[in-house]
């Protein structure tokens, strides 16, 4: 039987630089997608945090930053319309999120 060292007998061969490159592109292969959203869905959005804020509902919102996907629970406490930011508050810590509304992907009742 044969074993094979794989990667290790070419990476003697290979200049740092090729190297390097393979690493960084393996890492970004690994990134996630940020999906469009279409109109009807904006507009379910839409809804829902009106109806949250008003009811005093708590929301799972999914976001999208720097190439993964991300969650945080939390209540709306403001929509600034200048900055398109919302303002969520996690009521357990009592702390602020700002969270952009063009990075959010999904929003859930909880």
């Amino acid at each position: 039987m044969i074993r094979d060292r794989g990667n290790i007998k070419w990476t003697s061969m290979m200049l740092p630089e090729h190297v390097k490159l393979l690493r960084d592109w393996s890492e970004t292969d690994s990134y996630q997608e940020k999906p469009e959203l279409d109109e009807q869905q904006l507009e379910q959005f839409n809804e829902l945090i009106c109806i949250a804020m008003e009811g005093h509902n708590e929301l799972v919102f999914t976001y999208y930053k720097d190439h993964y996907h991300h969650t945080c629970t939390g209540f709306v406490h403001y929509i600034d319309p200048l900055t398109h930011m919302l303002r969520i508050v996690d009521e357990s810590n009592k702390e602020y999120l700002q969270l952009p509304i063009q990075a959010i992907i999904d929003i859930k009742l909880k």
